[in-house]
């Protein structure tokens, strides 16, 4: 592992691929972090987005789109679950989402991460997730969050022999990759979303991100879509309106309207303040954002609710 480059360095350009001959190059006026952690390579700096997190030449997340992302991949879950005492968090580096579990009611969230080294460079020079302070707390599994540096295979089956259940599993990783030998794809594949769903309490979900749904890059998304619904009961797709991702939720009892029972709880916190309030979900961005592309949609047959 090599330390982290700390410095103001100009002029680098992060080139990012987004799909088969396809880049989108971005202009890094500020490099403050480039380091190689012992899983992938770190570049924080400043670009257009502001403060932006790239990892593998990946943009992860930036200041100016992040609580869009952010909320669009976790206010889905936490409005379809019927309760949030216990959440998981896979991945998700920055640690908003932890934030955003919190505040919607969660009394205990652990936050799962292979790479401690990110999580602690995104803590340290990022302006949104976790502050240094909570993070140190979490790590110290002082409060409500508690850190865990693990593979998240690991972590499920420690979870599951001990019993333990969460209302909410939430998988925000890279996104999955059409090369076979990219070692986070297993995190997707069917065989982790069926352990994830095996810690589900009654009426709890599943949720991860699911891909682009553009037509020149949706291949990974058709997949995970085919995988929810022949997994879960319930699935339900929710594509950001101001982003370029879409997330996919799964509950594996059957709900005759999801996006119904959706709008209704997120009416109840808006109207009594008990739970998490987006900036950028309301009942209409639910209403238009979990009805999947045509594409999508037409992959699978999915059968009536009983």
């Amino acid at each position: 592992m090599s330390p982290a480059n700390i410095g103001s360095a100009t002029g680098a350009e992060i080139v990012e691929p987004l799909a088969d001959g396809m880049t989108r190059t971005w202009r890094v006026d500020e490099v403050v972090v480039d380091t190689t952690t012992a899983f992938q390579h770190v570049l924080i700096g400043r670009t257009a987005h502001g403060l932006t997190l790239f990892c593998d030449d990946e943009r992860q997340s930036s200041e100016a789109s992040q609580l869009v992302y952010h909320e669009a991949l976790a206010v889905p879950p936490l409005l379809l679950a019927d309760q949030i005492r216990s959440v998981l968090i896979i991945g998700s580096s920055e640690g908003v989402v932890s934030g955003m579990a919190l505040a919607h009611g969660a009394t205990t969230v652990d936050h799962v991460d292979i790479d401690a080294e990110t999580v602690r460079l995104s803590a340290r020079h990022l302006p949104y997730g976790y502050t240094e302070d909570e993070l140190a707390a979490a790590e110290a599994h002082q409060g409500p969050v508690r850190v865990h540096y693990r593979d998240g295979f690991d972590f499920l089956a420690a979870a599951e022999s001990a019993g333990t259940r969460y209302d909410v599993v939430l998988i925000d990783l890279p996104d999955e990759s059409e090369d076979p030998q990219a070692q986070h794809n297993r995190l997707y594949e069917a065989d982790f979303l069926r352990r994830c769903a095996r810690l589900l309490t009654e009426g709890g979900v599943v949720t991860c991100q699911g891909g682009c749904p553009t037509m020149w890059r949706n291949r990974t998304l058709v997949a995970a879509w085919q995988r929810f619904t022949e997994l879960f009961g319930t699935a339900v797709y929710y594509g950001s309106d101001e982003h370029e991702w879409a997330f996919l939720s799964g509950r594996l009892d059957r709900l005759g309207d999801p996006v119904t029972t959706m709008q209704d709880r997120l009416a109840a916190v808006t109207s009594d303040g008990a739970g998490y309030r987006p900036a950028s979900i309301d009942a209409e961005a639910l209403r238009a954002g979990t009805v999947p592309p045509h594409a999508v949609r037409t992959s699978v047959r999915v059968s009536a609710p009983r």
